[in-house]
């Protein structure tokens, strides 16, 4: 994707990936930014660390307090870090462009409370969604990511269980779907898919998730998290090139890339 879109607006610049240690994750960034690199992206469990490891952050990093942006900016010894935060925006556009759907007003369903589950709560919050049912393995987890949207967006209602009646919004934000054989990250006994009008999952390997395939059967709108992906990379993208990013020429790398298909 990331290639593909530099290549399109003439970069001489390559985006390559590296596994990094989380105890060297410091290092790391000092080094990207010795070596001259224009910037990183992170990803998990690199996202949460970054908050204490950049020079600068950015209000999109403090918003939704995680980064998965970095931007270098100086020359030499004056270079600084900025760390942002795209995911957040991602989401929501997704969610507009996939679905049809935005958060004003809503009843959105939310499986899993960690950090891109925490992430998507607060980002619809801030959207205006009127009530957030959080769901999560760990309890406690939902109850800390209820609480700080009921300190920051108290006029959204929000519950750590399943909720009666219908949603607006089922969204996925745990790992359950990555493999085909994975149960359902929702107990369809307390929440029938039936009863969420749209399904978004997160993962978008595969295309289509056990549970993206129980909601079309069930009748409900669906989508994967390609769009996610896409927007927050080409965001990234604008943050460090200044240029408005190539988003078709993305899209149908991505799509060539991981589904080995045509576009």
């Amino acid at each position: 994707m990331q290639n593909a879109a530099m290549a399109a607006l003439g970069l001489n610049w390559r985006y390559l990936a590296f596994d990094v240690d989380p105890n060297r994750l410091r290092e790391a960034i000092a080094g990207a930014a010795t070596m001259g690199f224009v910037g990183l992206n992170l990803t998990v469990p690199h996202k949460l660390l970054a908050l204490e490891m950049v020079d600068e952050l950015d209000r999109s990093a403090r918003d939704w307090g995680a980064v998965n942006t970095i931007r270098f900016e100086g020359e030499a010894k004056e270079i600084r870090s900025i760390g942002f935060n795209t995911d957040a925006d991602a989401i929501v556009q997704s969610l507009e462009e996939d679905l049809g759907f935005v958060p004003k007003g809503k009843r959105i369903l939310i499986v899993g409370a960690g950090g891109a589950g925490r992430v998507a709560a607060l980002r619809l919050a801030a959207g205006g969604a009127a009530e957030l049912f959080l769901v999560n393995r760990t309890q406690s987890k939902a109850s800390e990511v209820s609480h700080e949207i009921q300190q920051r967006f108290p006029g959204v209602k929000t519950a750590t269980d399943y909720p009666q009646g219908k949603v607006d919004l089922l969204l996925n934000a745990t790992s359950l779907g990555l493999r085909a054989d994975d149960a359902l990250p929702v107990d369809t006994s307390k929440f029938p898919l039936a009863n969420a009008a749209a399904v978004y999952d997160m993962i978008y390997r595969p295309a289509e998730t056990p549970l993206l395939r129980a909601a079309k059967a069930a009748g409900c709108r669906t989508a994967n998290g390609l769009g996610m992906l896409l927007h927050q990379g080409a965001k990234a993208l604008e943050l460090w090139s200044g240029q408005k990013p190539p988003i078709t020429v993305m899209r149908d790398a991505l799509v060539r890339n991981i589904y080995g298909t045509p576009v």
